[in-house]
């Protein structure tokens, strides 16, 4: 994340510049300084060398989560308004060879999008059977506009073996299915399930097979959650050579992978660098076992790696409505979303907070204790008063809701909050407060409310 000067206050550059006699010019590559980038170091080229598009899986493979509830059909259409107001390209939304159900909620959302002219595009997964896809054919006629199919098959010999299949079997399903898919004028992804385990002698078969009759894209998939970034890199440039060969860079590449090692959103970072045309990710990284990429968090750091240009306030809303729709609560230590992202009661980081604020710069104080900016989210930095709190947690937490913080009052809270093993809340702290009968700054006490309060202060 490099300083950006642009965002910096002018009372503090007004400071800075005159502390150094210099201009305010001089005084902003002096401020692009306050952040050394690590990550920057020996960097080649770009992080994205291509545009990128993204595909959210929340409303099909995160569905495939045991845990989650199937919402109903007024909350998917909400949850892919906000897919679309932050710039998500395509979505999977069911498997309409699954059942009625399924068949019916597809081909509501496809005409929702069309009827509001929604710039996101549906896609359905299938299996490499006819069966399987003729819905989809259908679906796709009687909604009056593009429905993306993903036909896939698992290519790992431990596939093949508990499934008795061999690569010819492999070769002919796929066939047929991308047959039928062109036949019906349905775009095509060809997908292979388990694809980081799977043998390069049998992908070089089905890759070429699948060129060979028409697909738009090749999903290359981390099943099981087996991948490292370095087998990410490894793959993609792999497939990558073979489709030069082929005369068939026209032909997209995705990737699809799951977190059961944790790697989930760093290997989907290194997709993305490798040179990935599309990536997969879901709401709070919501899917089959332990979950998919989060899209949340993969948002949020295409954002800070400078390749995502659009606007990401309504991101938390986006995680909110799927935390509500699938019935997942968001853990409070989550990234971003939960409820401790931006809140602290440490004495020693509120302190650096608050000097930050005080020279007038809310962007320094987004980040002297974030790595995160939380303005850039729709959010702000919180201030709570705990054990290890100091004098300037109370003072500001007085402050922010009108009252006077004078010496004994502070004390009085401070020692309340020192007995406790947990930070307090605002009712406790309220209840010190009316015991001393403390003064209230009448102007301000509008700004009680505001969001750098407790969550608690805002019910």
């Amino acid at each position: 994340l490099r300083w950006r000067p642009a965002s910096l206050g002018d009372k503090t550059s007004r400071k800075m510049a005159k502390s150094n006699g210099t201009s305010r010019k001089a005084t902003a590559l002096a401020l692009n300084g306050l952040v050394y980038d690590w990550n920057d170091v020996d960097a080649v080229g770009t992080f994205a060398p291509k545009p990128l598009q993204l595909l959210d899986e929340t409303l099909r493979d995160g569905l495939q989560s045991p845990s989650v509830t199937d919402p109903p059909l007024a909350q998917k259409l909400e949850l892919l308004d906000l897919m679309e107001a932050l710039g998500i390209g395509h979505a999977d939304v069911g498997l309409p060879g699954a059942g009625e159900r399924q068949r019916s909620d597809v081909l509501a959302i496809a005409r929702h999008l069309r009827k509001h002219k929604r710039t996101l595009r549906p896609a359905v997964a299938c299996r490499t059977v006819i069966a399987d896809i003729a819905p989809a054919a259908e679906l796709q006629q009687r909604a009056g506009m593009p429905i993306e199919v993903y036909a896939f098959i698992g290519s790992s010999p431990i596939r093949q073996l508990a499934e008795g299949w061999d690569v010819d079997h492999l070769l002919r399903t796929a066939a047929a299915a991308i047959d039928f898919c062109v036949q019906e004028q349905l775009p095509v992804v060809f997908v292979t399930e388990d694809t980081t385990r799977s043998d390069p002698t049998t992908l070089d078969r089905l890759f070429r097979l699948a060129v060979e009759h028409g697909v738009d894209a090749l999903c290359l998939c981390d099943t099981v959650g087996w991948a490292t970034p370095a087998g990410v890199e490894q793959l993609l440039r792999w497939t990558r050579a073979l489709l030069r060969g082929l005369g068939a860079d026209q032909v997209r590449v995705e990737w699809h992978g799951h977190n059961d090692r944790g790697l989930a959103l760093i290997n989907t970072l290194q997709a993305v660098r490798s040179g990935a045309d599309r990536v997969h990710a879901t709401a709070l990284g919501l899917g089959e076992r332990v979950g998919n990429t989060p899209m949340d968090l993969l948002l949020l750091n295409l954002k800070l790696l400078g390749v995502y240009p659009r606007e990401l306030t309504r991101l938390v809303e986006y995680v909110e409505a799927a935390s509500r729709a699938c019935g997942v609560p968001i853990p409070r230590n989550y990234p971003l979303s939960g409820e401790d992202a931006f809140r602290t009661s440490t004495g020693v980081h509120a302190a650096a907070i608050i000097k930050a604020e005080a020279l007038g710069d809310r962007a320094l104080a987004d980040s002297i204790y974030s790595g995160v900016p939380a303005g850039w989210f729709g959010k702000e930095q919180i201030i709570e008063v705990g054990p290890m709190s100091g004098a300037s947690n109370v003072s500001y937490w007085l402050r922010r809701r009108g009252f006077v913080a004078e010496a004994p009052l502070v004390r009085a809270i401070l020692e309340r909050a020192k007995l406790s093993s947990r930070t307090l809340s605002d009712e406790e702290i309220l209840a010190v407060v009316k015991a001393s009968a403390a003064p209230v700054d009448r102007p301000r006490r509008a700004r009680a409310t505001t969001k750098l309060g407790s969550r608690r202060s805002e019910g």
